[in-house]
């Protein structure tokens, strides 16, 4: 009887650790998710960050383009509203769609194209582009990962009674599939 009862005790204990391993892994995968969120977030506003001295240089230049420059605006505030993921990823394709919409009319500027200002401007946005999709990639691996976890077995057993439910991936927006029409002709 004194042997069944160690056994007994060795498997509640046994049990008792693989479930607190996995309940910290979960929390680990949970973490690493919402910190990979978080660079995105801060890429977002990074870009959103810069899009008002773009706006302001190109307006000296090209002060007829209204609607672009109201387009832009009206994104990026969307993109500042925006709650969930998915309010998130359309409103930033939209952004990016208003943006594209602007570099096209720079087309028509060449002297805002050699000025300096312009340059930099530019060429941060480029590089904050750059970021916002190395963030968005390392996110949604990240999304991944943990919902490939908790959906696998023994962990789909207890993850959701525990309040760990499967993450949303960042996806772009239908219309992002379609190729852009740009037309330097004007």
């Amino acid at each position: 009887m004194k042997k069944t009862g160690l056994i007994v005790l060795a498997v509640v204990v046994l049990l008792a650790i693989m479930a607190s391993s996995g309940y910290n892994n979960l929390v680990a995968l949970n973490e690493s998710v919402d910190g990979k969120w978080s660079q995105v977030e801060n890429n977002l506003q990074r870009r959103a960050d810069l899009i008002p001295n773009l706006v302001a240089t190109v307006q000296g230049y090209a002060s007829h383009e209204e609607a672009i420059m109201n387009n832009i605006s009206d994104a990026r505030s969307r993109l500042a509203g925006a709650g969930s993921i998915a309010d998130k990823a359309a409103a930033n394709e939209e952004l990016s769609s208003a943006l594209s919409r602007l570099l096209v009319v720079v087309e028509n500027y060449p002297n805002l194209k050699a000025d300096a200002n312009f340059r930099q401007l530019q060429d941060d946005l480029a590089g904050t582009e750059n970021r916002i999709a190395v963030s968005r990639k390392d996110y949604n691996d990240a999304v991944q990962v943990y919902n490939a976890r908790i959906k696998s077995f023994p962990t789909v057993v207890y993850a959701n009674m525990l309040g760990f439910g499967e993450r949303e991936y960042f996806k772009a927006d239908e219309g992002a599939k379609d190729v852009p029409k740009v037309d330097f002709s004007k």
